[in-house]
């Protein structure tokens, strides 16, 4: 294994007994066929169920919502971001051309997807015992610093419920318009909300992005008015 993996691999705090998983898990797609895709799908789950035991075990009070939101904070692209720069992950990408002129190896989307796919690879390598230990290791500092008292439904809910309690159909998501090649995506989605004059218009990175968009600055003029 070449010596920036293994600089990575310590950082971690786990060795692998099969060198290729730890390349695979650093390769982009656009960097060739054989990436990181199916190894993300895997770390994605895992990292899912360890945060959700986590939480189950440490939060007994909180509700099914209160658990799933709070998880969400945790998975979402810009945390697991954040714990990729500090592991440095972003040196050993192996990215084509194109993604590294444009700067992809400091992609929030693509840090994330390889560290889920490292842990993915993790599980693969050793099990699910080390693939929980790494996952609670490296997000030990955010998990010390969680405050479910902070955690607020996203948008979109807090829209429809509002709608709800003033009788009104549910909002209407429709994209307009989605720009940039598979990998990098720019998405437009329009929101029709009763009670607004005219359409509200969002954009992100997903249309899961793009519709919270709408839904938050949709709230903010309904509270205006």
């Amino acid at each position: 294994m070449p010596d920036a993996p293994r600089e990575l691999t310590k950082r971690l705090g786990y060795s692998f007994e099969t060198d290729e998983l730890v390349e695979l898990a650093l390769t982009h797609r656009s960097h060739g066929s054989r990436n990181y895709e199916r190894l993300e799908f895997l770390g994605d789950s895992i990292l899912g169920f360890t945060i959700s035991s986590y939480l189950f075990r440490h939060f007994p009070d909180l509700s099914e919502g209160e658990l799933t939101r709070l998880r969400a904070s945790l998975v979402r692209k810009e945390s697991l971001a954040q714990i990729a720069r500090e592991l440095e992950i972003g040196k050993y990408l192996h990215l084509g051309s194109g993604e590294l002129k444009s700067g992809g190896f400091d992609r929030d989307s693509i840090l994330a997807d390889a560290l889920e796919a490292l842990f993915g690879a993790i599980y693969i390598d050793g099990g699910i015992d080390p693939a929980r230990d790494i996952i609670l290791r490296v997000y030990q500092d955010q998990l010390d610093s969680v405050d479910p008292s902070a955690i607020q439904k996203d948008p979109k809910t807090r829209l429809q419920e509002l709608l709800q309690k003033q009788s009104n159909e549910t909002p209407e998501y429709e994209v307009l318009d989605v720009q940039g090649e598979a990998h990098s995506q720019t998405f437009t989605v329009k929101c029709m909300v009763p009670g607004l004059d005219e359409a509200i218009t969002g954009t992100g990175l997903s249309r899961r992005a793009a519709e919270q968009d709408a839904a938050s600055q949709a709230l903010a003029r309904l509270v205006d008015k």
